[in-house]
């Protein structure tokens, strides 16, 4: 009971971000639904890190929605099945097992850096608004931070969706719905149709776009994965989940038509918010997607915004590694690890790509212990007499 009702509330959690994603690659917000829908019940199955949820994720848009834009969306088909077949490779290969080098204030880093990105991305939705809409966005605060203590049963975030939602629809209150995202109904769709030609030419057009979703994705997935191992202290394929994203991504493509990577922010609410430990709750989590954009999509539109925003800064709240700021941990860390951390932060945020972040933590990590040691070279080095 405990997974299912974690997978409820994960899969209120990707509406939002999903349909965001849909905006930036610059496709219908129905596709990026039902391509969640088929990543997150495929991983389900398939990946190698139980509970880790898996959907049409942001990074990845960020990588698609240049290329639609100059070339148009009849590329993205191909461009995902190629990104696909990459991360099987990456998987069977066994090179998934570099990630386990990532250093510790990389990690801390793209840690903190998503805090902030899901805390910002919410930002918008209570910030210079309606006192209503202020007061539903804290009432939400308080319900997720107070319920638990009275009532254990049942996840907290999942009662203040459906109280406030039902306030809100009998009070007859004209607030910022999910509805007001973007159309997210209709029927299932048909297999994706390949527009254009298996050629050179759109080999040409689509490979770098392809490399960028495979490794993001890679990227994404697996630094999650290792997040989730530590948060239960469990272990976790991380070939399997590779293969299994690719397999994954190649199915989005064709029923669907776009691709996905691991949600940290969602993977925290399943997590952390709903305690789902096994595949139940990611499974669960994509069959209640599919329930809510098929025949539940009227109910599902009518979800404010204030409310989901609440429970994703609750979300962020959670992710940040506040001990990592403390002034005692920063006091006793290595300088060279506290910088790395602060770089990835930097680059991370400023870019909204983690791969970026997480490539520029990595490069600080091989470049500022050699300048600090040089600095402490010098300054250990004793000045010339000026009497000799």
């Amino acid at each position: 009971m405990r997974e299912t009702l974690a997978g409820m509330i994960t899969a209120l959690a990707l509406i939002p971000e999903v349909i965001s994603f849909s905006v930036v690659a610059g496709v219908d917000p129905k596709v990026s639904l039902f391509a969640s829908v088929v990543l997150c019940l495929a991983l389900s199955v398939m990946g190698g890190r139980p509970a880790m949820v898996t959907a049409a994720a942001g990074s990845v848009a960020l990588v698609i929605g240049p290329m639609v834009h100059q070339h148009g969306a009849q590329y993205i088909l191909p461009a995902v099945l190629l990104a696909g077949v990459i991360q099987i490779l990456f998987g069977a290969l066994g090179m998934a097992r570099l990630m386990r080098f990532i250093p510790q204030a990389v990690m801390t880093g793209f840690v903190n850096a998503l805090g902030i990105l899901i805390f910002f991305a919410q930002v918008p939705h209570f910030w210079s608004k309606s006192p209503l809409i202020v007061g539903l966005f804290v009432l939400t605060l308080l319900i997720v931070l107070w319920a638990p203590r009275y009532i254990k049963s049942i996840p907290s975030p999942l009662i203040a969706i459906v109280v406030l939602t039902l306030f809100t629809v009998t009070s007859g209150q004209l607030l910022p719905t999910v509805g007001d995202e973007g159309s997210i109904g209709g029927g299932l769709p048909g297999i994706t149709q390949m527009l254009v030609p298996l050629n050179l030419h759109t080999l040409s057009i689509i490979w770098p776009c392809a490399l960028s979703i495979a490794f993001v994705g890679l990227m994404e997935s697996l630094l999650t994965a290792k997040l989730v191992d530590e948060l239960t202290a469990t272990p976790s394929s991380k070939r399997r989940e590779s293969m299994g994203l690719g397999v994954a991504n190649i199915m989005a493509g064709f029923f669907g038509g776009i691709a996905g990577c691991a949600m940290i922010g969602q993977t925290i609410v399943n997590v952390e918010m709903g305690k789902g430990r096994s595949r139940v709750s990611t499974l669960a989590a994509g069959l209640v997607l599919l329930l809510l954009v098929t025949a539940l999509s009227e109910v599902m539109a009518k979800i404010p915004m204030a409310v989901l925003a609440g429970i994703m800064a609750i979300v962020a709240v959670k992710t940040f590694n506040w001990h990592s700021i403390q002034p005692s941990s920063v006091k006793g860390a290595p300088i060279a690890e506290t910088l790395v951390m602060l770089v990835t932060v930097a680059a991370t945020v400023s870019t909204g790509n983690l791969a970026i972040g997480v490539l520029g933590g990595i490069l600080a990590m091989v470049i500022m212990p050699a300048r600090i040691k040089h600095r402490h070279a010098r300054a250990e080095t004793p000045s010339p007499d000026p009497e000799k």
